[in-house]
């Protein structure tokens, strides 16, 4: 009888996507010892002691800071993750953000809960006091949108039917999110061009080196007076104390982002909410089918989608696939491969890793 998989669980993962672990073949759980792999959403993983055995680690999510990629690559271990996964929900969070800050509901609703007297009174005062609160239609005002992946592509789209005009920017674009792309985006040359040409600026792009603090205080000072900007990609992408300058002179209207940090707590231009990006069932549930899917996949098959460190790769007969310094080969046999040709494969220098996946396995 074939060992089942073992599957180690870090956090609270979508029944929906464990179910597609077949019962007899996997053994999953949060106590799983030993594990072929695991599965994580938030955990931090950077000071987590990796179990040897491990063979893959998979994100039910698209972000993966919290897991040690380079650590694991240098073990051969592929860390795969859902991108687009959670596109919709943020998605839909980013056009409640863009009416919440254009219509001031977060201090009007403030305002309200103040009233104090009877109806009459009530009445009253709001006659007297909603002038301060009037806001801004969507159509056609521009929103610049930078990062145009899976979620930037369908914020554009959804910014479109709402009437608005739409500058996206992303030096690193795929072939395949361009092709996604309506064709009434217009293309910035740069992040510069975007800010001074958007009354709305929603921001999409993972955190890298090169974007970190990626909106600073020089940028900032080209926004256009009153720009209302969106962040709901990473904390470290905005520098805080560029974005409090640009309130207090007025550039930025408002501040909406997923990510509370004590110096912005209480500015009340700045709305902050607690990491509700991908915070649905339905998110929750198509993360955990795709990394699932990715996961049984490599284990099952050897083929790689989606992984962070790794190349694509599905099988053919014979395939060798690189991503920066990582390659990857995949070999069909067609007979019993010896182990002692598995252990001098394993030997040679700059192999990091071999697995031999004979028939009974599949």
């Amino acid at each position: 009888m074939v060992e089942p998989f073992r599957i180690l669980t870090l956090n609270s993962i979508s029944g929906v996507g464990l179910k597609r672990f077949p019962s007899g073949r996997y053994l999953v759980g949060g106590q799983v010892e030993d594990p072929d792999a695991i599965l994580v959403r938030s955990h931090d993983m950077r000071a987590m002691d990796v179990p040897g055995r491990v063979k893959a680690i998979g994100r039910a999510g698209a972000g993966v800071n919290n897991i040690p990629v380079e650590k694991m690559s240098k073990r051969g271990v592929p860390v795969f993750n859902a991108p687009g996964g959670n596109a919709n929900a943020v998605k839909e969070l980013v056009v409640a953000g863009m009416l919440i800050a254009a219509r001031n509901l977060v201090p009007a609703m403030k305002f309200v809960e103040a009233l104090k007297g009877d109806d009459k009174t009530l009445d009253k005062r709001v006659e007297d006091g909603k002038k301060q609160f009037a806001g801004m239609e969507l159509p056609r005002h521009t929103i610049g949108v930078i990062g145009l992946g899976k979620i930037g592509s369908l914020v554009a789209d959804t910014a479109i039917k709402l009437g608005m005009n739409v500058l996206g920017y992303d030096p690193e674009i795929t072939v395949d999110a361009a092709w996604s792309l309506p064709s009434q985006v217009r293309k910035g040359n740069s992040i510069e061009e975007v800010l001074k040409a958007s009354d709305f600026v929603t921001l999409h792009v993972p955190l890298l080196g090169v974007t970190r603090k990626m909106i600073s205080a020089s940028r900032v000072r080209l926004m256009k007076n009153g720009a209302i900007l969106l962040n709901f990609s990473r904390d470290g992408v905005v520098d805080n104390d560029a974005v409090l300058e640009g309130l207090a002179d007025k550039r930025i209207r408002c501040y909406v982002c997923d990510f509370p940090a004590r110096k912005l707590s209480g500015h009340p231009q700045v709305v902050a909410l607690p990491h509700l990006g991908a915070s649905t069932r339905e998110a929750e549930d198509n993360c955990a089918v795709m990394v699932v899917d990715q996961v049984r996949d490599f284990l099952e098959n050897g083929n790689i989608l989606n992984a962070v460190n790794f190349p694509d790769v599905v099988m053919a007969r014979e395939l060798n696939k690189s991503k920066a310094e990582m390659a990857y080969t995949l070999v069909d046999v067609d007979s019993a491969v010896p182990a002692e040709l598995i252990k001098r494969i394993a030997r040679i220098k700059g192999v990091l890793s071999v697995r031999y996946l004979p028939v009974e396995s599949q």
